[in-house]
């Protein structure tokens, strides 16, 4: 009878090589078979809030795409620091995941000393999802028509208008600083605990100025509340055709970008997140979700997961520069 004896050394390698075949095969069953149980797609933002608005529109056609569902959980608090932190500790299975935005993945790194996480190397990127315009206002009862006005004012008593943002370090806080670093002016900063908070302030007139999201100050602009003086982007905005963007008003600086992204925790599988990615090309490639979006004047992003990572990245080096030139901090 013939028989085959292995040597210890030779049974350990084969022990090993089986051991490692499976651990192999193991990610690849698990993304073959995903998702099998509802995903939770965190928003670093209050309810009614633009980031939540953009989830609950993508969230069941995401869910259809993927045979199961999307439940959207809020955990707003300290500028997406909360969200981002809880995110950065899940297991990266992609059952948990983060709507991210640009203020959380490209500007908190450069403003904080101390962040409780790294954006380059504690999130998985999944998909690009909107990026959206924004606005400068002053009250209506404000002596400042339009941008040329503004400036003059300011270069004759720095730091004597005001401005309001969502809080210090927000997309609404520096982008309003870069409008007076390209004016070659002062403004005084007075932070709120919010977009909504920070807008009132304008409309009450307690604030001279605000950098709004488009989608959320339109509404009242339309009612008269706050007057446009310039459009941060490319174009002028459709319902909007008077109101002319910063370069057309002669200031010659880029458009605020505020774009919001999937993220997952680090160390996700490739093909979970393939997965993902098509979810949502399908949910913004939707017809109604689509409209949905760009009726609130938020502008449907296709690409992949590298594509977003680069944006990401280039956004942080340009603000990086520009908040580190101006002595911008969050404590």
């Amino acid at each position: 009878m013939f028989s085959l004896r292995l040597s210890g050394a030779r049974r350990a390698a084969l022990a090993s090589t089986v051991l490692l075949a499976a651990a192999l095969a193991l990610p690849a069953a698990r993304a073959a078979g995903f998702p099998d149980h509802p995903i939770r797609l965190i928003v670093p933002q209050s309810a009614g809030s633009g980031g939540d608005v953009v989830v609950r529109l993508l969230s069941d056609r995401m869910g259809s795409a993927l045979g199961a569902s999307v439940v959207v959980e809020n955990k707003p608090g300290a500028n997406g620091i909360v969200a981002m932190s809880y995110v950065a500790k899940s297991p990266p299975d992609g059952y948990t995941l983060l709507l991210a935005g640009v203020s959380q993945m490209s500007f908190n790194p450069k403003l904080y000393k101390n962040l409780p996480y790294d954006a380059d190397k504690d999130y998985t990127y999944v998909a690009p999802v909107v990026d959206t315009p924004f606005v400068l206002v002053a009250g209506k009862n404000s002596p400042y028509k339009t941008l040329p006005q503004l400036i003059a004012a300011a270069k004759a008593a720095p730091n004597a208008i005001t401005f309001a943002s969502a809080g210090a370090g927000n997309s609404t806080h520096l982008s309003t600083e870069l409008i007076a670093s390209g004016a070659g002016i002062k403004l005084k900063h007075i932070p709120y605990k919010g977009s909504g908070p920070a807008l009132n302030a304008v409309i009450g007139g307690q604030v001279d100025l605000m950098t709004s999201v488009l989608g959320s100050a339109l509404p009242q602009i339309q009612a008269g509340n706050v007057v446009p003086l310039a459009v941060l982007a490319d174009r002028r905005a459709s319902d909007l055709p008077n109101v002319p963007t910063l370069q057309e008003a002669g200031l010659h600086v880029p458009p605020m970008p505020g774009w919001f992204a999937l993220v997952g925790p680090a160390g996700m599988d490739q093909a979970v997140v393939g997965k993902l990615n098509a979810a949502v090309q399908a949910a913004i490639a939707d017809p109604g979700v689509d409209r949905k979006l760009r009726d609130l004047y938020f502008v449907p992003l296709h690409g992949s997961a590298d594509q977003m990572r680069t944006r990401a990245d280039q956004d942080a080096r340009f603000w990086g520069d520009f908040i580190a030139r101006n002595g911008i901090q969050v404590d």
